[in-house]
């Protein structure tokens, strides 16, 4: 992205201008639960007739014909090769640990298990059939059970002859229609404690899952939709593409202000609506004040003031860049009590 000279961020363009393929994460993003995100179908439609659109999912719980289903149904285009799945990637790197037609231990749902026949290996849920491996991936009916078989098959270390552990994602959380609720992460952790030993990763923020989505679309410059700092930006920075924060899902302001520099979004939207709308510069003015649109913040040693509200998105955008480009963690800026009432935060 071209910069002005007077600004820290992308500067008049809009954040789909030279880009060949979008790629956008689903919970929170484009839907929540069963029904779609306000503007999100419109959107992405607009992208999808001037370049490559892609979906990319860390749910191991549903097959990409699945997914493609329910986004035909809010309205989008989507084929099933359209969809990136975790367990995908999952299967991918379990090819490369594990001998063709292996038989292997899956803890998840049809979307995992119909990948690990779909590739070839046997699949099993009994540590008793002496799996050669075992994969962990999200369903909600997973239990005790389940969780106990995965145990049984990696009581020993891969340094002492231990079987290979592929977990498809480890989200800490997932968003549904009730709310937020547990995810694949504590799932894992709950193997991880029984066992000792960390599983190899193949869904965001790893790279494979953001590589895989490339490759498939032979794209040149992508862009990456998300609403979780941790797995959705944190990722795709990883994998060196441009990213979105949009304030539609798990994430908000008071997670922004406080992002490391792994996890900082190139754009941060309130909706989709702002994919084709030009992003407004970022303009350092003199007295450490930071200025978007009508908002203004002022960043004097460890403190930020507000100084001016204008739009709250312009707010957030000016807030985090000059608390970002500060160079101090969030704990040690004391955030004026009237930015943080403005920004939605509460202490």
């Amino acid at each position: 992205m071209t910069m002005s000279a007077d600004s820290s961020g992308p500067a008049g363009l809009t954040p789909l201008d030279g880009i060949d393929l979008l790629l956008a994460d689903l919970d929170g993003v484009v839907y929540k639960g069963a029904d779609a995100i306000p503007y999100a179908v419109e959107s992405i439609n607009r992208c999808a007739s001037t370049m490559s659109v892609g979906y990319v999912t860390n749910n191991a719980a549903r097959t990409d014909v699945s997914v493609a289903d329910h986004l035909r149904g809010l309205g989008l285009g989507v084929k099933p090769s359209d969809v990136v799945t975790s367990p995908q990637a999952a299967v991918r790197l379990l090819a490369g640990l594990v001998a063709p037609g292996a038989t292997v231990l899956v803890i998840g749902g049809d979307g995992l298990s119909s990948e690990v026949v779909k590739a070839g290996f046997v699949a099993t849920d009994s540590a008793l059939d002496n799996p050669a491996a075992v994969i962990q991936g999200f369903a909600p009916s997973i239990g005790w059970e389940q969780l106990a078989e995965a145990s049984f098959a990696l009581q020993l270390d891969e340094s002492a002859g231990g079987i290979p552990w592929v977990a498809t994602n480890t989200d800490w959380t997932i968003p549904v229609a009730r709310g937020i609720a547990p995810g694949n992460g504590t799932l894992v952790s709950a193997v991880h404690t029984a066992v000792g030993r960390l599983p190899v990763v193949a869904g965001k923020p790893e790279v494979a899952i953001f590589e895989e989505a490339v490759s498939r679309f032979h794209a040149k410059s992508a862009l990456f939709l998300g609403d979780r700092l941790d797995t959705d930006i944190l990722g795709a920075n990883r994998a060196g593409i441009a990213s979105v924060f949009v304030l539609t899902g798990v994430d908000g302001a008071k997670q922004l202000l406080a992002a490391d520099a792994r996890s900082r979004p190139m754009f941060i939207l309130e909706d989709l609506r702002g994919l084709d709308q030009p992003y407004p510069d970022t303009r350092v003015l003199d007295g450490g004040q930071v200025q978007v649109g009508e908002a203004v913040v002022r960043m004097v040693g460890g403190r930020i003031d507000l100084i001016a509200a204008g739009e709250s998105i312009d707010l957030l955008r000016a807030a985090t860049s000059a608390i970002w480009a500060s160079g101090l963690a969030i704990y040690g800026i004391d955030v004026a009590p009237e930015l943080m009432e403005a920004l939605g935060i509460s202490r």
